[in-house]
C-alpha cells in the first residue's frame, strides 16, 4: 500500500474504503468509542498510517468539546413532514438537557449541506441530524466529515449514517391494501415530487401492493405536494377511476375540492385517502382517511439514538417506526350508480366554496 505523500490528504472516505468498514465505523475508532473490535480497530489504524491519514485537528477539538447541542440540517422546512420532524426532536432534545441549533438548507442550493456542516461545526455540537427530502442533499453529506455522531431521517437505510425514519413502504401498503380490501380496482397515486425519498417509497409500496393484488397499476400523477395541484388534477381526473391515494393530505384536499366541483361525491363515487394526518384532515368535508406519522416518537428515538452513541452504547443503525391508518369518511366501497355530475346535481359556487349541506 502506497501512502499519498505529496498529494492531496487521504481523507475519512478513502481510509474507510481501504480498511473494508464504513465511514461510521473510522468515525468511532478516532472518537475511541469502546464499541470497536480491537482487530478492526488496529486495522484502520494501521490504514490511517499506511495512507498518512491526519484528522482534521480544529474539527476534532470542536466535537471533543461537549457543548450539550445537536446541530440539525433541514431542507425544505416548510413542508409538513420536515417542520413537525423538526419540533418533534427539538421538544426531545430538550428533555433531554440539550439544546438544538439548526441550518434550513435554501430552496436554491446557495447553502448546501457542505455550509451547513461548516456552519454547526464552528459552534460546536455534540450530534449531527440531518433532516431531508432528497438523495441530493445526503450525498453531500457524505462527501464532508464530520467525526460525531450523524443521523439521518430516512426510511432506506445508510451504510455511514444511522437511520430512523416513519415506515413510508408500510404507510402507502396500508393505504392502498385498504382500498384494495374495499372493494376498488382501479387505484390511482396522485405521488409526491419522486426526488423526494419519502414520495419515491410511497409509490414503490403503491404499485407493489397493487401487483400483488394482480391489478393494474396506472401511471401516477406527480404533483408537488399542494392543494393547488391536487385541484388541478381533481379537474381532469379520468372517471373511471375509483380510488386514489394521495401521497398528502393537502394534494388530498386539493383533489376532494375540484371533484366536489364537478359533482363527483368523495366517497360515494370516488374513495380518497391522504398520508400524514394533518391537524385539520379529520375537518375536511368528508373527513379524511389518512396515514398518521408519530412524528413525537420519532424526535425521541433521533435523539435516544443520537444520545445512546455518544454515551457509548450499543444503537441499532437502522429503525423504522409503524405508522397508523386512521379510518375517516373519505374511503367506502365502490359505488356503481352514474357520478353526481351526470344527475345535475349541486356543484358548488363559482368559488369553490363547499356548502355543508350539500351532499359530497
Amino acid at each position: 500500500m502506497t501512502a499519498l505523500s505529496g498529494g492531496p490528504r487521504a481523507n475519512i472516505r478513502q481510509v474507510a474504503a481501504v480498511a473494508g468498514v464504513s465511514h461510521m465505523t473510522v468515525s468511532r475508532v478516532l472518537n475511541e468509542h469502546p464499541s470497536i473490535a480491537p482487530a478492526t480497530r488496529e486495522r484502520v489504524l494501521e490504514v490511517m498510517r499506511e495512507l498518512n491519514y491526519r484528522p482534521n485537528s480544529a474539527a476534532r477539538a470542536l466535537a471533543s468539546r461537549k457543548s450539550n447541542r445537536i446541530g440539525v440540517v433541514v431542507d425544505s422546512v416548510i413542508e409538513f413532514g420536515p417542520a413537525s420532524t423538526l419540533r418533534a426532536i427539538e421538544d426531545a432534545a430538550h428533555d433531554r438537557g440539550y439544546t438544538v441549533s439548526t441550518v434550513a438548507l435554501s430552496a436554491d442550493r446557495s447553502v448546501t449541506a457542505h455550509d451547513a456542516l461548516v456552519n454547526l461545526m464552528s459552534i460546536g455540537i455534540d450530534a449531527l441530524c440531518l433532516i431531508t427530502p432528497r438523495t441530493s442533499s445526503i450525498d453531500l453529506l457524505r462527501e464532508v466529515s464530520s467525526g460525531i455522531p450523524t443521523l439521518v431521517v430516512k426510511a432506506e437505510p445508510e451504510e455511514d449514517f444511522f437511520t430512523v425514519s416513519v415506515d413510508q413502504r408500510m404507510g402507502a401498503a396500508l393505504a392502498t391494501q385498504h382500498l384494495i380490501d374495499l372493494g376498488h380496482r382501479e387505484i390511482l397515486h396522485l405521488a409526491g415530487p419522486l426526488d423526494w425519498l419519502d414520495a419515491r417509497g410511497r409509490e414503490r409500496a403503491w404499485r407493489e401492493c397493487l401487483e400483488r393484488a394482480g391489478l393494474r397499476a396506472r401511471e401516477p400523477v406527480v404533483g408537488d405536494w399542494t392543494s393547488d395541484s391536487g385541484y388541478a388534477f381533481g379537474g381532469s381526473m379520468d372517471p373511471t377511476v375509483t380510488a386514489v391515494f394521495a401521497a398528502n393530505d393537502r394534494m388530498a384536499l386539493g383533489l376532494m375540492h375540484a371533484l366536489h366541483e364537478r359533482g363527483i361525491r368523495v366517497p360515494q363515487d370516488v374513495s380518497v385517502i391522504g398520508f400524514d394526518d394533518v391537524t385539520d384532515a379529520r375537518h375536511f368535508l368528508p373527513p379524511l382517511t389518512t396515514v398518521r406519522q408519530d412524528f413525537r416518537a420519532l424526535g425521541t428515538l433521533s435523539v435516544a439514538t443520537l444520545l445512546a452513541e455518544l454515551e457509548g452504547g450499543d444503537v441499532p443503525h437502522r429503525t423504522l417506526i409503524e405508522p397508523e391508518l386512521v379510518l375517516r369518511a373519505s374511503a367506502a366501497p365502490p359505488h356503481t350508480a352514474a357520478p353526481q355530475a351526470a344527475r345535475g346535481l349541486p356543484r358548488g359556487d363559482v368559488n369553490g366554496n363547499i356548502d355543508a349541506h350539500d351532499e359530497l
